[in-house]
């Protein structure tokens, strides 16, 4: 026991941070910074200040997506679901709005369920011992089952100018108005959404940093029976990181609904492959216990700017796709690279 649990480095189990990972994200880095350089020289209207908040706004959905996979994955899991969580939730805050709920707790009660959902995830796979992946798969037919029921497979629509604050508004936004009376916007200002994923990134990175539950998801998905047998309750830190990933999921879902102003039960389609390779590209490992708020973060404007860059030059969404899924691969890839030396 004392030799599988030996500590080393600053998470306290081996394994965790090791100087591959430094390496796999600084590669991240780096091909992140080749990639807005080279969408600069094909797109002129890329490298503006106009795009960078839009590329923030688009990217903000998938980094609070990839922030709960990341602590999902630190364990050694997956979740399938966040996706389906994303729409459902969207859907219960609209209709709570619909019944007359103000903005702001009809967003908490989305929020809540989605917290449900993760936790419903976290009791199946603890409790029933069902691997994550075939746990997570099924909450995301229930989920998407239970957005089309509620709504009968329909949008819900107007939902008013203040559910669409959150996803639609910015601060130090700066309008100054024409004589022929239309406004002009001098700075879009910094978009909500996009505080709202800074804000959110540094609670997640000070909660897996300096907190005595961060630690033990680290040490969980690093090496489980040793974490075990040190005194770490495994399922209650299983239970908690896909209760935290269903949450971010649902604030996701408010987040993207707000945006549209419209809650769509189909919203989300395989949003969770974007979260999922956000967090890979970033140098989180699939095998758990290797990954941080940064690479994740760092993963996510990837995608983002790859989406944005490839759509200003002009290519297909199905050739899209098909880059991604390249980029994706790739990582994966890398991951089993390092895992093996």
């Amino acid at each position: 026991m004392s030799h599988a649990a030996k500590p080393v480095g600053r998470f306290g189990f081996a394994g965790m941070e090791p100087t591959s990972a430094h390496l796999h994200r600084l590669s991240a880095l780096l091909t992140l910074i080749l990639l807005i350089m080279g969408f600069s020289l094909m797109a002129q209207s890329f490298f503006t200040v106009n795009n960078a908040m839009t590329v923030l706004l688009q990217t903000s959905v998938i980094g609070l997506l990839g922030l709960g996979l990341t602590m999902v994955i630190l364990t050694g899991g997956i979740d399938l679901s966040v996706g389906s969580v994303l729409a459902l939730s969207g859907v219960i805050s609209a209709m709570a709005v619909k019944a007359g709920v103000p903005v702001a707790p009809a967003m908490s009660l989305g929020v809540l369920a989605g917290a449900a959902c993760g936790a419903f995830n976290g009791f199946v796979i603890t409790k029933m011992r069902i691997p994550p992946f075939v746990a997570t798969l099924g909450m995301m037919l229930i989920a998407r089952g239970l957005a089309l029921q509620l709504t009968g497979a329909a949008p819900i629509s107007r939902l008013g100018e203040s559910f669409g604050r959150l996803g639609n508004g910015a601060l130090f936004r700066v309008i100054e108005m024409q004589p022929n009376g239309f406004p002009r916007v001098i700075f879009p200002g910094i978009p909500y959404p996009a505080i709202l994923l800074l804000v959110t990134a540094i609670a997640v990175a000070y909660l897996l940093r300096r907190r005595q539950i961060g630690r033990h998801i680290y040490a969980t998905g690093s090496n489980e029976e040793a974490a075990r047998l040190s005194g770490v309750r495994v399922d209650h830190v299983k239970l908690y990181a896909y209760t935290m990933s269903g949450a971010l999921a649902g604030l996701a879902g408010n987040v993207l609904m707000s945006r549209l102003v419209t809650a769509q039960p189909s919203e989300g389609v395989m949003y969770e492959l974007d979260a999922i390779a956000a967090a890979v590209i970033g140098g989180a490992s699939l095998s758990g216990g290797i990954g941080t708020v940064t690479g994740t973060m760092i993963g996510a404007f990837i995608i983002g700017i790859l989406r944005n860059g490839l759509n200003m030059a002009g290519v297909s969404a199905f050739i899209q796709q098909i880059v991604i899924g390249l980029v994706v691969i790739g990582a994966v890839w890398l991951d089993q690279v390092r895992n093996r030396q």
